[in-house]
């Protein structure tokens, strides 16, 4: 099939593409894509080397989500695809269509082929699944005794976690890299400052009024407050123009820890428990940041 094609469509409906390896065959052997971005082509340089077939949206109706993509596959086809495979130079070569084959192999069979694949699984997986079952191991499974005493004290005690005030050194209406001081008060109960890490999470707001992409960035401990509150706080700024936002958040944090996500525990700030002080003036939980 891949010796007798000139481009390779696949056209699944989002997002039930596993992986697409057939795709990467057709690209190894100087195919350009034709594709939905799904599976291994929503990672790759689908510019260069073939072309996309929608922006990667996804909609409820489905029946509408399969017009949209027709319509911009047919398009393509007309002003895109066979317009470069049939512009020719004087000796016959579709110069333009080669530059895409060329681009696939030396682009996509670098990134996407089972050598570099199981070189991630060895080295993010089982290489340190082994280095950290032998770290736990150590002194008669002493590290792993201290995990486990210490994820069982955290389940009983994370209820407690409270997150009483954020500060903002100013008004949230920011110009673009203009720096703010984030400061927080964090009741973290029987709780230490070393068993968690308050984060703080910014990113765009969405239309429907949720972070998108969000980025957390971990706050600095600065000890406790006449209540025995944690206190915390972060210089941060916003690169992006817009409707931003921002929220905190608790993770678990503990030295033996693999993953901060692996308790499966996280507090969010509650906007209606929480109060937001700018300069001296306190007011209540406001999500979104005009940056």
């Amino acid at each position: 099939m891949v010796s007798g094609c000139d481009v390779w469509l696949n056209n699944p409906r989002r997002p039930r593409e596993a992986s697409g390896t057939s795709g990467m065959k057709a690209a190894m052997n100087g195919l350009p894509n034709l594709s939905v971005l799904d599976g291994w082509w929503d990672e790759a340089d689908y510019v260069q080397t073939g072309w996309p077939i929608g922006s990667g949206e996804a909609y409820d109706d489905q029946d509408y989500q399969d017009e949209v993509e027709a319509n911009d596959l047919y398009e393509l086809l007309e002003t895109a695809v066979v317009p470069l495979f049939y512009d020719r130079d004087e000796h016959g070569i579709p110069r333009g269509w080669v530059a895409k084959m060329k681009a696939a192999i030396r682009l996509n069979t670098p990134a996407f082929n089972t050598a570099r694949m199981l070189q991630e699984y060895a080295n993010l997986g089982y290489f340190a699944a082994s280095n950290r079952g032998r770290q736990l191991v150590v002194d008669n499974y002493a590290p792993a005794k201290l995990l486990a005493q210490w994820q069982s004290e955290l389940y009983q005690h994370w209820q407690q976690i409270s997150i009483a005030q954020i500060g903002l050194s100013h008004d949230v209406d920011l110009q673009v890299n203009e720096p703010l001081q984030v400061t927080a008060r964090v009741y973290l109960g029987h709780l230490q400052a070393s068993d968690v890490s308050v984060e703080f999470y910014q990113g765009g707001i969405d239309v429907d009024g949720e972070l998108q992409g969000g980025q957390a960035t971990a706050m600095v401990y600065r000890g406790q407050d006449a209540d025995g509150s944690s206190l915390y706080n972060l210089n941060v700024a916003y690169g992006q123009s817009g409707l931003q936002g921002f929220s905190l958040r608790v993770l678990p944090k503990h030295e033996h820890l693999s993953s901060a996500y692996l308790p499966r525990l996280i507090f969010w700030a509650d906007p209606d428990h929480v109060s937001i002080q700018v300069g001296n003036v306190e007011l209540p939980m406001v999500t979104p940041v005009n940056a």
